[in-house]
């Protein structure tokens, strides 16, 4: 009941307006189809069945539950595979609240006729029982539950006692479902639909009881289900279960291959259209249900039962690995196209991407896009990501506020609007020169990655500006440096990203002024520092700190590191090194706020040892490329106290409390090409192109 009622929670009935004609169709078409097919079998093996089973009520039910697959079956699955905000998970799950709202009128339909098997006046009480029921849901306890959220201060938790009244009402709509002769269930799952989603009520209630009830309370429900199997009580009457054995079989079947059809009729990858069929055949918690309903109903009995278990048990057991093998969540955002600040040309749009999870993040964001330098001659395309973590909710929500409309506003808090109003406040001030477009992503934090990584490639960003928070503790001396939640993000950005990335470690000090942060940097000094290292992140680096130095208001010092007599040198990197240094130094020798020196060190030591002689110059803002291409021996023994992979041995360093600088720093990888990994001669490389030869 619990299970149900969380399911309801997190249910989007809404889901079912934004849903595709493609949705419907393949929803309606993957129902209707093995119904009909295993309705047809059922009849044909008819005097076969035991007599309750021999009922129409009876074959019309079980060919639905076989049919239809239920929303709250397939949600924990996808979170759990990491697809929810893929297009497939989106895909399974519209599907999914459409078959559970087709699916509970078949319910509806067998339960009367169940009833009215004996008398028909039972089954037009158990109607007027429904309808009344569903008056008390949804037009007494949704009021309530909105007279809740109203009298909930804004950004306040809900009030415990409130909570504890929800969670105690489970139990009372579970007694009177029963008692209407509604199925158990049925009352609990449809008084969570009648509470609003997200915050502040639904997600407080996720928050509260989710974890408890499936790590608690559901093995004990797995354990009580299996205690009323019985596997050897199959085998003394198989011949009667060879009837229905054939009926289960029919039914999965029909569904898989009814679902594919359609999914090669609308034309979808076979490999997308075999993930989605494997999504819509997975049975679990609700089947379960409804195999208990039938067995207090008397419809089966204890081998039927096990049989109903076994298969829908055996069936996700075999499934979920086959999704997993079919469908990567981590599709290859990676391109060969080169979309880098190194490749771009000085007198072109600038297409960055900019991403935070957090309110904080947003001033020192903000200046580092001044500091960029747009100019007329190179203005910028902002596109600015806000990442929301998905509580409360099932199914995750993107937003594009150039074309938002009321619906999509109800899930914008008070934060989402300021920061959006935030960097709308740069494209007034700077309209000439800077573009804005705002999104709003909703998502589980394990996912997010993909949403960046997919605006990023379908706006054809060149670069990916991402926040590494860093806690007030950091500035005490002896202590470490404290991430929060966005490093997983940061890493998994890094890993699929199909453009540059930068990482920007804002210790406070680069910042404005004041709190305005639609103000320039105009009358403010700033004086960065680039650490140039060697290989292609570094390059890109180099190319960053290019854009800055054009800025009047920055003086830029450009250190490069070399290996003493070239040790452990990579000829072609060097090469490429040797040449946008040369260009770099050619453009600013005689600019007198940008100076470039070489330092040539043995071993990591030494180049520890010169970023401290250099820190006593109070630079503002460290700029250093993230691990490509870096010399081994610039970095020797310096990788086993290395604490951040995101940031990279250097960065870590700089931003670390061990160097003792206040300055901010930002680490830049450059775009790692698709074909670098797949066109390899590596086992991995042959396995990906014989992969791809077949899809």
């Amino acid at each position: 009941m619990y299970f149900m009622f969380v399911s309801g929670v997190k249910m989007d009935l809404l889901m079912i307006k934004k849903a595709t004609k493609k949705q419907w169709y393949i929803g309606m078409f993957g129902m209707v189809v093995p119904v009909l097919v295993t309705c047809g079998v059922a009849y044909l093996v008819r005097n076969s069945l035991e007599p309750e089973m021999k009922k129409l009520s009876s074959i019309w039910g079980v060919s639905a539950a076989l049919a239809i697959t239920s929303f709250p079956v397939l949600h924990p699955i996808i979170r759990e595979l990491n697809l929810l905000s893929s297009d497939i998970g989106r895909m399974a799950l519209a599907t999914a609240v459409i078959g559970d709202i087709v699916g509970m009128y078949g319910v509806i339909a067998f339960e009367a006729a169940k009833q009215g098997e004996f008398r028909l006046m039972a089954a037009v009480g158990y109607i007027l029982s429904l309808i009344v029921f569903f008056i008390a849901i949804f037009g007494g306890s949704r009021m309530l539950m909105f007279w809740i959220i109203k009298m909930t201060p804004e950004g306040k938790p809900v009030e415990q006692f409130y909570i504890v009244a929800i969670l105690a009402g489970v139990l009372v709509w579970g007694f009177m479902s029963d008692f209407f002769g509604i199925a158990l269930a049925n009352g609990p799952m449809w008084f969570g639909l009648a509470i609003p989603d997200g915050p502040p009520l639904g997600a407080t209630l996720v928050h509260k009881c989710e974890t408890f009830i499936s790590d608690i309370l559901m093995p004990f429900a797995y354990i009580n289900m299996g205690l009323m199997t019985d596997v050897f009580a199959m085998g003394a009457v198989w011949p009667t279960l060879q009837p229905l054995f054939l009926i289960i079989l029919t039914g999965y079947l029909s569904k898989f291959v009814s679902t594919l059809f359609m999914t090669r009729f609308f034309e979808m990858p076979i490999r997308e259209g075999v993930t989605l069929s494997l999504i819509m055949s997975l049975r679990g918690q609700v089947e379960f249900l409804l195999f208990i309903h039938w067995l207090d109903f008397q419809m089966i009995g204890i081998p039927q039962f096990t049989m109903f278990v076994l298969f829908s048990t055996l069936l996700t057991s075999i499934a979920t690995p086959m999704i997993s093998m079919f469908y990567n969540p981590n599709r290859p955002y990676m391109i060969n196209k080169r979309r880098n600040i190194q490749h771009t040309p000085p007198n072109t749009e600038l297409n960055l991407l900019v991403c935070f999870m957090e309110e904080d993040s947003v001033p020192g964001i903000l200046h580092l896009l001044e500091v960029f330098n747009p100019t007329l001659h190179s203005p910028f395309l902002i596109h600015s990501l806000h990442l929301v973590e998905l509580v409360g909710r099932a199914a995750p929500v993107f937003i594009d506020h150039a074309e938002e409309d009321n619906r999509d506003k109800s899930n914008m808090d008070e934060e989402t609007g300021t920061i959006h109003k935030s960097f709308q406040g740069i494209q007034e001030a700077r309209r000439d020169v800077v573009k804005i477009h705002s999104f709003t992503s909703v998502a589980p934090k394990r996912s997010m990655y993909q949403d960046v990584c997919e605006l990023a490639l379908n706006r054809k960003s060149c670069l990916i500006i991402l926040p590494y928070n860093v806690s007030p503790m950091a500035s005490m001396a002896g202590s470490d440096m404290v991430q929060n939640n966005v490093k997983s993000l940061n890493y998994t950005v890094l890993e699929h990203s199909p453009c540059s990335v930068a990482i920007l470690v804002d210790k406070g000090e680069f910042r404005p002024p004041t709190n305005n942060v639609r103000m320039s940097v105009a009358g403010i000094r700033y004086h960065f520092a680039m650490l140039f290292l060697g290989g292609a992140d570094a390059r890109e680096a180099l190319a960053c700190a290019d854009r800055m130095a054009g800025n009047p208001n920055v003086s830029l010092t450009v250190i490069r590191f070399l290996a003493f007599n070239g040790e452990g040198e990579n000829d072609m990197e060097k090469k490429l090194d040797d040449g946008l240094v040369t260009s770099f130094w050619v453009k600013y020798e005689g600019n007198e706020q940008v100076a470039y020196r070489e330092v040539v060190v043995r071993n990591g030591e030494e180049t520890v040892a010169a970023i401290r002689a250099m820190n006593s110059e109070s630079y503002d803002l460290w700029i250093v490329g993230r691990k490509l291409g870096i010399n081994p021996i610039l970095i020797e023994g310096l990788s086993s106290w290395s604490e951040s992979l995101e940031l990279g041995v250097i960065g870590d360093y700089v931003a670390s409390v061990d160097l003792g600088s206040s300055a901010s720093v930002l680490v830049v990888q450059q775009q790692v090409l698709r074909d670098k990994e797949a066109n390899s001669d590596g086992l991995q490389g042959r396995i990906t192109r014989y992969v791809n030869s077949f899809f």
